[in-house]
C-alpha cells in the first residue's frame, strides 16, 4: 500500500491486511510500503515520512509479525529502482499505454500534468514483484492487468537472456471481503473518496467510527436482507458486520429480522470499534517510539536486500553488465 494517507481504512484492513496476516503463516511473505510509488504525485515531505511510519505501524498493529514475514520500505532497497529501469528498457510504449489505471488517473488530472513516473508505475510494480521471485502475489481484481504485464515482461526477459525470473501467479483476494463506501455503497471504499463520511479509518476515534456508521446510507423499505443490487447500503453494512465478527451474513440477517436499521447500525458500529480500537492503540504506541519502528524497518530492509540484490545481480549478469568489484 502507498503511504499517501495518515490512516489505512476498513477496506484496506478487511480486503487485504487480514488475508496478508493469514498468508504469513503459510508463505515466506514479503510486504512493502511503496513510498517510491507514492511520489508519482506530489507529496509533502514531512507528511510522507510520517505516513510511511504510520503505514508500517498499522501493518504491525494489524497482525503482521516482523519475525515471520519481511516488512520493509521500498526506497530502502535500491534494487527496486535499478531493476525498474532495466524493465523499462524491455517494455514497449504501447504496453505501458494500455494500463487502465494510468488512463483513469491521467484523465482526472489531465494527461499533460501526469508524471512520467505515473506512466511507468506498472513497470516499477513489476520490479517490486520480480525481485523476490514469488510464486504467488496477493492482488485485488483491479491489479490483475498489472500482474499480467509483469508476467509478460518476465517471459520476454527470460526468452531473450535466459531464465532468471519465476513466473508469478495471481492470488485474487476474496470478493466477499470487498468493502464499499458508507455514503456511496456502489463504490469501493477508497482514501480518494470525495466524501470523508464514507470512509472508516483504522485510526479514527470510537465516537467518529460510530457516527460514520450510524449515518451510513441505507434505503426506505426498512427490511434487513442481503440484496446488493437493490439494497447496496444495507448489504454493505451486513458485509462489514460479517467480516469483522467472523459470522455469516445469513446468521446476522436472521438475528436482526424485524429489527430497524438503527439497531443494525449500532451493532455494526460496536463490532467495528471492537476490531479497530486495538489496532489504533497499538499503532499509537509504535508511533510514540519512532526509533524502534525504524529499527524494525531497517531489519526488514536488510532481509529484503539479501534476496533483491541476488536477483538484480543475476539480471545484470544476464544482460552483460560487468560486475562491480566493490560490491
Amino acid at each position: 500500500m502507498q503511504p499517501s494517507a495518515s490512516s489505512l481504512h476498513l477496506g484496506n484492513y478487511l480486503g487485504a491486511l487480514t488475508q496478508w496476516v493469514a498468508m504469513q503463516e503459510t508463505h515466506n511473505a514479503h510486504y512493502v510500503i511503496v513510498d517510491l510509488h507514492a511520489i508519482t504525485v506530489p507529496q509533502d515531505p514531512k507528511l510522507l515520512a510520517e505516513n510511511t511510519r504510520k503505514t508500517a505501524a498499522q501493518y504491525i498493529a494489524s497482525g503482521l509479525d516482523v519475525e515471520k514475514s519481511t516488512l520493509f520500505v521500498q526506497s530502502h532497497v535500491p534494487a527496486h529502482s535499478e531493476l525498474a529501469w532495466i524493465l523499462n528498457c524491455i517494455t514497449s510504449f504501447g504496453e505501458a499505454s494500455r494500463m487502465t489505471q494510468f488512463k483513469d488517473k491521467s484523465q482526472k488530472g489531465g494527461s499533460d500534468n501526469a508524471s512520467v513516473g505515473l506512466f511507468t508505475y506498472p513497470i516499477l510494480q513489476a520490479a517490486d514483484i520480480l525481485l523476490y521471485q514469488p510464486k504467488a502475489v496477493p492482488v485485488g481484481e483491479d491489479q490483475r492487468q498489472h500482474l499480467e504485464l509483469t508476467r509478460n515482461i518476465a517471459e520476454r526477459f527470460n526468452n531473450r537472456y535466459g531464465k532468471v525470473f519465476e513466473m508469478p501467479e495471481a492470488v485474487i483476494l476474496k470478493e466477499t471481503a470487498k468493502i464499499y463506501d458508507l455514503q456511496n455503497p456502489t463504490a469501493k471504499m477508497s482514501k480518494s473518496t470525495a466524501e470523508p463520511k464514507g470512509l472508516v479509518n483504522l485510526l479514527d476515534e470510537d465516537s467518529t467510527i460510530a457516527k460514520k456508521i450510524k449515518s451510513a446510507v441505507t434505503d426506505t423499505d426498512g427490511e434487513i436482507r442481503f440484496d446488493y443490487e437493490n439494497k447496496p447500503g444495507v448489504s454493505n453494512l451486513l458485509g462489514i458486520f460479517a467480516a469483522v465478527s467472523n459470522r455469516s451474513i445469513s446468521e446476522i440477517v436472521d438475528e436482526f429480522a424485524g429489527s430497524g436499521y438503527g439497531q443494525l447500525k449500532t451493532a455494526v458500529a460496536d463490532s467495528v470499534i471492537e476490531a479497530v480500537a486495538p489496532i489504533r492503540n497499538k499503532t499509537n504506541e509504535l508511533m510514540a517510539n519512532p526509533d524502534h519502528l525504524d529499527q524494525l524497518l531497517a531489519k526488514g530492509a536488510e532481509k529484503a536486500r539479501a534476496t533483491a540484490d541476488k536477483t538484480l545481480s543475476d539480471v545484470q549478469s544476464a544482460l552483460g553488465f560487468i560486475p562491480n568489484r566493490n560490491n
